[in-house]
């Protein structure tokens, strides 16, 4: 090699280094799956705060948990996968390590990239505890055989890309504010990470990434438009306003509540305690 191409080898070696650092699978230790009533229960709670019933429950054979749930966005149609524990189209074969890379990493068993249809980037925040509570539940129920439909993506969107796409989402990420106040800060946990609110109410930038300088203005969605929850917004709420709103769907003016919303109302936050919707309340409505 002549001497003016030398240089060739530490621009190899950096970019080497480079693509290792975006598509290296993570690390995520050998863990145990929890057992015993309490752990179910808790997961049992738990995917119901995190609206898994709402995604994938079963659209063509009427079975919880079973998938095939259509999401229609800018990049595709994505199909919500079986969650039930067959071992065939399910997640029977999971290990405790399997549900932590794809909820906190986005990374399924073999190392491939989920869509973000799939909300790891919120999930990721959940607590290793929480997330193999989930895992304990869904594996305790009955297995149900059935494939969801394939992706309809554009023939240019490939899984792969993924990896950059996280780096990227991760720069214009904004560091979420911490709270000392412990139910402001539990409702900031289920809105932020559990209940994945941001998935829905916050704008996205031209590839899809959540636009955190404008978190709860309100987005568009399957021709509509998802309703704003920020400080603006709720402005004239008071927390008993929104904890009811979370519980039954009525908001002050008296109107109910509708679309995606009504959905999450029955399936998600009308499960939660009156303690958590008090949190919640309290995280979305601090000017009261």
């Amino acid at each position: 090699m002549r001497a003016g191409k030398f240089w060739l080898i530490p621009v190899a070696l950096f970019s080497g280094f480079i693509l290792y650092w975006i598509f290296a699978v993570p690390v995520v230790g050998e863990v145990a799956l929890p057992s015993g009533p309490e752990s179910t229960a808790r997961g049992e709670y738990l995917v119901a705060a995190g609206g898994c019933y709402g995604c994938h429950e079963g659209q063509a054979n009427g079975n919880a948990l079973s998938g095939g749930m259509a999401l229609e966005s800018d990049f595709g149609i994505f199909y919500a996968p079986n969650i039930t524990p067959d071992v065939e189209t399910g997640i029977g074969e999971w290990e405790g390590k399997d549900f932590l890379a794809a909820m906190k990493h986005g990374r399924s068993p073999s190392g491939a990239f989920y869509f973000p249809a799939f909300p790891y980037r919120s999930y990721a925040g959940m607590s290793d505890e929480d997330v193999l509570d989930i895992a304990a539940y869904l594996l305790a129920q009955p297995a149900v055989k059935y494939k969801a439909p394939d992706h309809e993506t554009p023939a240019w969107l490939f899984r792969w890309m993924l990896a950059g796409w996280n780096v990227v989402a991760d720069l214009l990420s904004d560091t979420p504010e911490e709270y000392t106040d412990p139910e402001v800060a539990r409702g900031a946990y289920l809105a932020r990470h559990l209940g994945h609110c941001s998935e829905c109410h916050t704008p996205r930038n031209r590839i899809g990434i959540l636009d955190s300088s404008r978190q709860y203005e309100g987005a568009p969605m399957n021709d509509g438009h998802v309703e704003a929850i920020d400080p603006a917004a709720l402005r004239n709420w008071t927390k008993e306003d929104f904890a009811f709103l979370l519980f039954l769907g009525l908001k002050p003016d008296g109107d109910y509540v509708g679309g995606e919303m009504e959905a999450v109302i029955e399936h998600n936050t009308s499960k939660l305690t009156d303690k958590d919707r008090a949190a919640l309340a309290a995280y979305f409505v601090r000017h009261n």
